[in-house]
């Protein structure tokens, strides 16, 4: 079982536009609700895979309550932490032609009580679990130093545990010596302060977060590809894409298929290639299933090609 925390989760509106015009009154041509968050996403991808999930998060208000429907709907296992504000809408405008608008809440103040029951939530619900996958930013009342904490005490438990987070909470937690950390090129820039130009100035960058503390680095570069760094050496993974529709989740598919194939070494990444690539090739945050995976069109190499320059660099 795979225990996904999102601390700052989301029901997230969708509303197809023709084009977004300031001051008019714009008529939508379709409309979606989904549960957000990147934690929630990495069940849904899970679950998608057929593959049991917990999702603890924090809920309240009427959107709470849907976003907790929705999850039961897609077989999702809930474990809800009561709070007294409601848990943030957010909204995206797609355009006709591909361009996304979003706008999201910054979600509810969370109580130091309601933080503790966060914390003894997952604590219960990781008994069974062979992962703890901690996604996404931190809500109002959480101090950057939250992911940390619970690293620790997952690790006091025997759980392993995986980080995608970005800034301050990131840094904190290095220290707590996380299994896996997932940025993608822009975080882990942020993380190392300076850009990255080439797939060897990613590997460079990963290491540093090694040397930080974390156990092992698994570093979406975009269309570029995917980079895992850890004791047992760097490997490179890269898939043929037909036709990109939507990376909204992509990402967080990507954990979930390293999660799910172990969370270690070239088969694991190979997994997470897998998943992000056929991701991006269906519409909206749809999760793939296994009928959508091809694996064959997924490379993993140790040979990294380090003189490869990036397609998007971060600067």
């Amino acid at each position: 079982m795979i225990l996904t925390v999102t601390p700052n989760p989301s029901l997230d509106r969708t509303y197809e536009v023709p084009s977004l015009d300031r001051g008019e009154v714009i008529r939508a041509t379709g409309e979606r609700m989904d549960p957000g968050g990147k934690g929630v996403n990495v069940s849904r991808a899970v679950a998608a895979a057929g593959q049991r999930t917990v999702a603890v998060l924090p809920l309240g208000g009427a959107p709470g309550a849907l976003v907790a429907e929705l999850l039961d709907q897609q077989g999702i296992e809930v474990a809800p932490v009561p709070v007294a504000g409601a848990t943030r809408s957010n909204i995206a405008l797609a355009e006709s032609d591909g361009v996304l608008t979003k706008i999201n809440a910054p979600g509810p103040e969370l109580s130091d009580a309601e933080r503790e029951l966060l914390l003894e939530t997952v604590r219960q619900q990781s008994r069974e679990a062979s992962w703890i996958a901690c996604c996404g930013s931190l809500p109002r009342g959480l101090a950057p130093s939250w992911y940390a904490e619970l690293v620790a005490r997952a690790h006091a438990a025997g759980t392993r545990i995986a980080l995608d987070t970005s800034g301050p909470a990131l840094l904190a937690a290095l220290r707590e010596r996380p299994d896996v950390v997932k940025p993608n090129a822009e975080e882990l820039s942020e993380a190392v302060g300076r850009p990255l130009a080439t797939v060897g100035d990613a590997v460079k960058a990963a290491e540093e977060l090694r040397e930080m503390g974390a156990r092992a680095v698994l570093a979406s570069l975009g269309a570029d590809g995917q980079l895992l760094v850890s004791d047992e050496g760097a490997w490179f993974g890269s898939a043929r894409v037909a036709v990109v529709r939507s990376n909204v989740g992509a990402g967080d598919s990507s954990l979930a298929g390293f999660l799910i194939a172990g969370g270690n070494g070239p088969e694991a990444l190979a997994s997470a290639v897998a998943h992000g690539a056929a991701a991006v090739q269906l519409p909206g945050s749809v999760m793939p299933t296994p009928r959508d995976l091809d694996p064959a069109a997924v490379t993993v190499t140790g040979e990294v090609p380090t003189d490869r320059v990036l397609k998007e660099p971060v600067t």
